[in-house]
Protein backbone atom coordinates (compact mmCIF):
# COMPACT_ATOMS: atom_id res chain seq x y z
CA UNK A 1 0.00 0.00 0.00
CA UNK A 2 1.17 3.42 -1.10
CA UNK A 3 -0.79 5.73 0.29
CA UNK A 4 -4.36 5.60 2.14
CA UNK A 5 -6.33 8.52 0.71
CA UNK A 6 -10.02 7.25 0.68
CA UNK A 7 -11.65 3.99 1.61
CA UNK A 8 -14.23 4.49 -1.85
CA UNK A 9 -11.16 3.20 -3.86
CA UNK A 10 -10.12 0.44 -1.51
CA UNK A 11 -10.55 -2.70 -1.86
CA UNK A 12 -11.98 -6.12 0.36
CA UNK A 13 -8.85 -7.34 0.51
CA UNK A 14 -6.86 -4.51 1.19
CA UNK A 15 -9.78 -3.58 3.88
CA UNK A 16 -9.74 -6.68 5.34
CA UNK A 17 -5.74 -6.64 5.27
CA UNK A 18 -5.41 -3.39 7.23
CA UNK A 19 -8.54 -4.59 9.38
CA UNK A 20 -6.41 -7.94 10.30
CA UNK A 21 -3.30 -6.57 10.92
CA UNK A 22 -5.04 -4.11 13.40
CA UNK A 23 -6.12 -7.33 15.32
CA UNK A 24 -2.51 -7.98 15.37
CA UNK A 25 -1.40 -4.37 16.54
CA UNK A 26 -3.94 -4.65 19.06
CA UNK A 27 -2.91 -7.95 20.92
CA UNK A 28 0.12 -6.24 21.62
CA UNK A 29 -1.15 -3.15 23.28
CA UNK A 30 -2.46 -5.42 25.91
CA UNK A 31 1.55 -6.25 26.66
CA UNK A 32 3.23 -4.41 29.59
CA UNK A 33 5.61 -3.30 26.79
CA UNK A 34 3.69 -2.01 24.07
CA UNK A 35 6.17 -0.56 22.06
CA UNK A 36 7.48 -2.34 18.73
CA UNK A 37 10.83 -1.52 16.84
CA UNK A 38 9.26 -2.16 13.47
CA UNK A 39 9.22 1.69 12.34
CA UNK A 40 12.86 2.46 14.17
CA UNK A 41 14.37 5.40 12.15
CA UNK A 42 11.49 6.15 10.22
CA UNK A 43 10.04 9.70 10.44
CA UNK A 44 6.05 10.71 10.71
CA UNK A 45 4.98 14.19 10.19
CA UNK A 46 1.36 15.00 11.35
CA UNK A 47 0.50 17.74 8.78
CA UNK A 48 -2.81 19.35 10.63
CA UNK A 49 -4.23 22.25 8.96
CA UNK A 50 -7.16 22.03 11.12
CA UNK A 51 -7.55 21.46 14.60
CA UNK A 52 -8.15 17.83 15.60
CA UNK A 53 -7.06 16.81 19.34
CA UNK A 54 -8.17 13.23 19.16
CA UNK A 55 -7.08 12.63 15.61
CA UNK A 56 -3.45 14.09 16.03
CA UNK A 57 -3.09 12.66 19.52
CA UNK A 58 -3.98 8.89 18.00
CA UNK A 59 -1.87 8.83 15.31
CA UNK A 60 1.47 10.32 17.57
CA UNK A 61 0.67 7.31 19.79
CA UNK A 62 0.66 5.15 16.47
CA UNK A 63 3.86 6.04 15.48
CA UNK A 64 5.42 6.15 18.80
CA UNK A 65 4.43 2.68 19.58
CA UNK A 66 6.18 1.27 16.52
CA UNK A 67 9.17 3.36 17.37
CA UNK A 68 8.68 6.33 14.70
CA UNK A 69 10.11 9.48 15.32
CA UNK A 70 6.94 11.91 15.09
CA UNK A 71 6.95 15.50 13.98
CA UNK A 72 3.73 17.59 14.49
CA UNK A 73 3.06 20.39 12.34
CA UNK A 74 0.28 22.45 13.37
CA UNK A 75 -0.46 25.15 10.20
CA UNK A 76 -1.66 28.05 12.91
CA UNK A 77 0.94 30.26 14.12
CA UNK A 78 3.48 28.54 11.42
CA UNK A 79 4.46 30.06 7.58
CA UNK A 80 1.57 28.26 6.13
CA UNK A 81 -0.66 30.98 8.58
CA UNK A 82 1.64 33.84 6.59
CA UNK A 83 0.85 32.65 3.38
CA UNK A 84 3.48 29.40 2.86
CA UNK A 85 1.68 27.17 -0.07
CA UNK A 86 1.04 23.26 0.58
CA UNK A 87 3.65 22.23 -2.31
CA UNK A 88 6.68 24.80 -0.14
CA UNK A 89 4.98 23.08 3.22
CA UNK A 90 5.63 19.41 1.12
CA UNK A 91 8.93 20.22 -0.43
CA UNK A 92 9.74 21.28 3.42
CA UNK A 93 9.04 17.88 4.68
CA UNK A 94 10.59 16.37 1.43
CA UNK A 95 13.98 18.19 2.38
CA UNK A 96 13.85 17.03 6.20
CA UNK A 97 12.96 13.10 5.34
CA UNK A 98 9.90 12.68 5.78
CA UNK A 99 8.76 9.21 5.40
CA UNK A 100 5.15 9.19 5.87
CA UNK A 101 2.97 12.47 6.21
CA UNK A 102 -0.38 12.06 8.03
CA UNK A 103 -2.80 15.07 6.85
CA UNK A 104 -5.56 16.58 8.16
CA UNK A 105 -6.94 19.91 5.45
CA UNK A 106 -9.77 21.71 5.06
CA UNK A 107 -9.83 21.42 1.32
CA UNK A 108 -11.40 18.12 -0.09
CA UNK A 109 -8.64 16.61 -2.15
CA UNK A 110 -5.53 18.21 -0.55
CA UNK A 111 -4.22 14.49 0.58
CA UNK A 112 -4.37 13.44 -3.03
CA UNK A 113 -3.19 16.37 -4.59
CA UNK A 114 -0.08 16.03 -1.91
CA UNK A 115 0.23 12.26 -2.89
CA UNK A 116 -0.13 12.79 -6.67
CA UNK A 117 1.72 15.81 -7.32
CA UNK A 118 5.50 14.36 -7.08
CA UNK A 119 6.26 17.28 -4.17
CA UNK A 120 6.74 14.57 -1.97
CA UNK A 121 8.08 10.74 -1.94
CA UNK A 122 6.46 9.68 1.39
CA UNK A 123 3.69 7.88 1.97
CA UNK A 124 0.20 10.09 2.60
CA UNK A 125 -2.25 9.27 5.13
CA UNK A 126 -5.38 11.09 4.96
CA UNK A 127 -6.36 11.93 8.23
CA UNK A 128 -9.87 14.50 7.07
CA UNK A 129 -9.68 16.73 3.82
CA UNK A 130 -12.83 18.78 3.82
CA UNK A 131 -16.47 17.11 3.23
CA UNK A 132 -14.61 14.68 1.45
CA UNK A 133 -13.22 11.40 3.57
CA UNK A 134 -11.77 10.21 6.26
CA UNK A 135 -10.45 6.63 5.79
CA UNK A 136 -8.89 5.61 9.44
CA UNK A 137 -12.18 6.71 11.19
CA UNK A 138 -14.33 4.15 8.97
CA UNK A 139 -11.45 1.69 9.47
CA UNK A 140 -12.10 2.07 13.58
CA UNK A 141 -15.32 2.02 13.39
CA UNK A 142 -15.44 -1.42 10.71
CA UNK A 143 -12.94 -2.91 13.22
CA UNK A 144 -15.20 -2.19 16.30
CA UNK A 145 -18.63 -2.95 14.48
CA UNK A 146 -15.77 -6.36 14.01
CA UNK A 147 -14.74 -6.60 17.35
CA UNK A 148 -18.55 -6.51 18.71
CA UNK A 149 -20.05 -8.73 17.21
CA UNK A 150 -17.10 -11.63 16.35
CA UNK A 151 -15.14 -11.17 18.89
CA UNK A 152 -11.76 -13.28 18.68
CA UNK A 153 -13.31 -14.95 15.43
CA UNK A 154 -13.05 -11.65 13.73
CA UNK A 155 -9.96 -12.40 11.18
CA UNK A 156 -10.82 -12.53 8.02
CA UNK A 157 -14.42 -11.78 8.17
CA UNK A 158 -15.94 -9.37 6.62
CA UNK A 159 -19.96 -7.59 7.93
CA UNK A 160 -22.12 -9.05 5.06
CA UNK A 161 -25.56 -9.70 6.79
CA UNK A 162 -24.74 -7.08 9.33
CA UNK A 163 -27.10 -3.34 9.20
CA UNK A 164 -25.82 -0.26 9.78
CA UNK A 165 -27.90 3.03 10.24
CA UNK A 166 -25.87 6.26 10.14
CA UNK A 167 -27.74 9.26 11.65
CA UNK A 168 -26.99 12.93 11.65
CA UNK A 169 -25.65 15.85 9.19
CA UNK A 170 -24.56 13.63 6.59
CA UNK A 171 -24.33 16.38 4.02
CA UNK A 172 -20.90 17.72 5.57
CA UNK A 173 -19.44 14.66 7.39
CA UNK A 174 -16.67 12.89 5.59
CA UNK A 175 -17.13 10.07 8.33
CA UNK A 176 -20.14 8.96 6.85
CA UNK A 177 -18.96 9.34 3.25
CA UNK A 178 -16.01 7.10 4.29
CA UNK A 179 -18.18 4.71 6.23
CA UNK A 180 -20.88 4.08 3.43
CA UNK A 181 -18.01 3.02 1.04
CA UNK A 182 -16.11 0.85 3.56
CA UNK A 183 -18.73 -1.10 4.93
CA UNK A 184 -20.71 -1.57 1.65
CA UNK A 185 -17.45 -2.87 0.75
CA UNK A 186 -17.25 -5.18 3.57
CA UNK A 187 -20.76 -6.48 2.68
CA UNK A 188 -23.05 -4.44 4.96
CA UNK A 189 -26.19 -3.03 4.19
CA UNK A 190 -25.81 0.95 5.11
CA UNK A 191 -28.92 3.24 5.87
CA UNK A 192 -28.01 6.92 6.08
CA UNK A 193 -31.12 8.50 8.38
CA UNK A 194 -31.08 12.98 8.95
CA UNK A 195 -33.38 16.03 7.51
CA UNK A 196 -33.74 16.40 3.81
CA UNK A 197 -31.39 19.05 4.44
CA UNK A 198 -28.76 17.54 5.66
CA UNK A 199 -28.61 14.90 2.70
CA UNK A 200 -26.09 15.49 0.03
CA UNK A 201 -27.74 15.84 -3.53
CA UNK A 202 -25.34 13.21 -5.07
CA UNK A 203 -26.51 10.97 -2.85
CA UNK A 204 -28.72 8.91 -5.30
CA UNK A 205 -25.14 7.37 -6.47
CA UNK A 206 -24.23 5.95 -2.85
CA UNK A 207 -24.69 2.43 -2.17
CA UNK A 208 -27.82 3.09 0.73
CA UNK A 209 -31.17 3.18 1.77
CA UNK A 210 -32.49 6.95 2.35
CA UNK A 211 -34.86 7.21 5.13
CA UNK A 212 -35.73 10.68 6.47
CA UNK A 213 -37.45 9.36 9.81
CA UNK A 214 -35.14 8.26 12.47
CA UNK A 215 -38.30 6.01 14.71
CA UNK A 216 -38.94 4.39 11.17
CA UNK A 217 -35.05 3.73 10.81
CA UNK A 218 -34.78 2.28 14.51
CA UNK A 219 -37.50 -0.14 13.95
CA UNK A 220 -36.29 -1.66 10.93
CA UNK A 221 -33.65 -3.16 13.90
CA UNK A 222 -30.09 -1.91 12.67
CA UNK A 223 -27.39 -3.62 14.28
CA UNK A 224 -25.61 -0.55 14.64
CA UNK A 225 -26.21 3.09 15.11
CA UNK A 226 -23.50 5.85 14.42
CA UNK A 227 -24.36 8.88 15.83
CA UNK A 228 -23.14 12.06 13.63
CA UNK A 229 -21.85 15.35 15.35
CA UNK A 230 -24.01 18.80 13.80
CA UNK A 231 -20.93 20.18 12.56
CA UNK A 232 -22.28 23.91 13.28
CA UNK A 233 -19.10 25.34 12.07
CA UNK A 234 -19.39 24.02 8.26
CA UNK A 235 -22.81 25.42 8.61
CA UNK A 236 -24.17 28.78 6.54
CA UNK A 237 -27.43 28.50 6.68
CA UNK A 238 -30.32 27.03 8.41
CA UNK A 239 -30.69 23.33 7.96
CA UNK A 240 -33.26 22.32 10.88
CA UNK A 241 -35.67 24.85 12.74
CA UNK A 242 -33.95 24.55 16.13
CA UNK A 243 -31.15 22.54 18.15
CA UNK A 244 -33.80 21.27 20.25
CA UNK A 245 -36.44 20.37 17.46
CA UNK A 246 -33.29 18.48 16.04
CA UNK A 247 -32.85 16.75 19.06
CA UNK A 248 -36.27 15.84 19.33
CA UNK A 249 -36.51 14.19 15.79
CA UNK A 250 -33.32 12.60 15.48
CA UNK A 251 -31.42 12.18 18.50
CA UNK A 252 -30.81 9.54 20.22
CA UNK A 253 -33.06 9.99 23.82
CA UNK A 254 -32.86 7.43 26.32
CA UNK A 255 -36.57 5.92 24.66
CA UNK A 256 -35.29 5.65 21.36
CA UNK A 257 -31.66 3.66 23.09
CA UNK A 258 -34.75 0.89 24.98
CA UNK A 259 -36.38 0.81 21.24
CA UNK A 260 -33.08 -0.48 19.73
CA UNK A 261 -32.88 -4.51 19.15
CA UNK A 262 -31.18 -6.69 22.15
CA UNK A 263 -27.40 -6.83 20.93
CA UNK A 264 -27.34 -3.61 18.80
CA UNK A 265 -24.08 -0.81 19.41
CA UNK A 266 -24.39 2.79 19.84
CA UNK A 267 -21.10 4.37 17.76
CA UNK A 268 -20.33 7.99 17.73
CA UNK A 269 -16.65 9.04 15.89
CA UNK A 270 -16.78 12.08 18.19
CA UNK A 271 -16.59 15.02 19.78
CA UNK A 272 -20.26 14.30 21.36
CA UNK A 273 -22.85 17.12 21.38
CA UNK A 274 -24.53 15.37 24.60
CA UNK A 275 -28.03 16.35 24.44
CA UNK A 276 -28.04 17.11 21.61
CA UNK A 277 -27.05 14.11 18.44
CA UNK A 278 -26.92 11.55 21.45
CA UNK A 279 -28.01 11.34 25.54
CA UNK A 280 -26.52 10.83 28.20
CA UNK A 281 -27.91 7.81 28.46
CA UNK A 282 -27.20 6.19 24.99
CA UNK A 283 -23.65 7.37 25.47
CA UNK A 284 -22.81 6.15 28.90
CA UNK A 285 -24.71 2.64 27.84
CA UNK A 286 -23.07 -0.69 27.65
CA UNK A 287 -24.75 -0.67 24.18
CA UNK A 288 -22.23 2.26 23.29
CA UNK A 289 -18.61 1.90 21.96
CA UNK A 290 -17.34 5.23 21.95
CA UNK A 291 -14.31 4.83 24.19
CA UNK A 292 -13.32 1.25 22.25
CA UNK A 293 -14.01 3.22 19.14
CA UNK A 294 -10.45 5.67 20.58
CA UNK A 295 -8.90 2.51 21.92
CA UNK A 296 -8.74 0.75 17.85
CA UNK A 297 -7.97 3.82 16.89
CA UNK A 298 -4.68 3.57 17.88
CA UNK A 299 -4.42 -0.03 16.49
CA UNK A 300 -6.21 1.08 13.41
CA UNK A 301 -3.77 3.89 12.62
CA UNK A 302 -0.46 1.92 13.65
CA UNK A 303 -1.67 -0.99 10.95
CA UNK A 304 -2.41 1.83 8.46
CA UNK A 305 1.44 3.33 9.00
CA UNK A 306 2.83 0.09 9.60
CA UNK A 307 1.54 -1.12 6.06
CA UNK A 308 2.94 1.86 4.31
CA UNK A 309 6.33 1.85 5.69
CA UNK A 310 7.32 -1.38 7.08
CA UNK A 311 9.82 -2.75 4.27
CA UNK A 312 9.13 -2.07 0.94
CA UNK A 313 5.63 -1.78 1.82
CA UNK A 314 4.25 -5.33 1.51
CA UNK A 315 0.66 -5.97 0.15
CA UNK A 316 -0.09 -9.81 1.37
CA UNK A 317 -1.28 -10.24 4.86
CA UNK A 318 1.41 -12.89 5.36
CA UNK A 319 4.15 -10.38 5.12
CA UNK A 320 2.68 -7.30 6.36
CA UNK A 321 1.68 -8.89 9.56
CA UNK A 322 4.48 -8.38 12.61
CA UNK A 323 7.26 -10.86 12.79
CA UNK A 324 8.05 -12.15 16.30
CA UNK A 325 10.98 -10.15 17.02
CA UNK A 326 8.35 -7.47 16.36
CA UNK A 327 5.49 -8.48 18.35
CA UNK A 328 8.17 -8.91 21.38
Amino acid sequence: MRHLLDTKTLSRDDALLLLDVAEDMRDTQSREIKKLPTLRGKTVVNLFFEDSTRTRISFEAAAKRLSADVINFSAKGSSVSKGESLKDTAQTLQAMGADAVVIRHGASGAPHTLATSGWITAGVVNAGDGTHEHPTQALLDAFTIRKRFFGDDSRGRDLAGLRIAIVGDILHSRVARSNVWLLTTLGARVTIVAPPTLIPQDVSAWPVEVVYDLDEAIAAAPDAIMMLRIQLERMNAAYFPTEREYSRRWGLDAARLRALPEGSIVMHPGPMNRGMEISADAADSPQSTVLEQVANGVSVRMAALYLLLSGERETTARQAQPSQEDAR
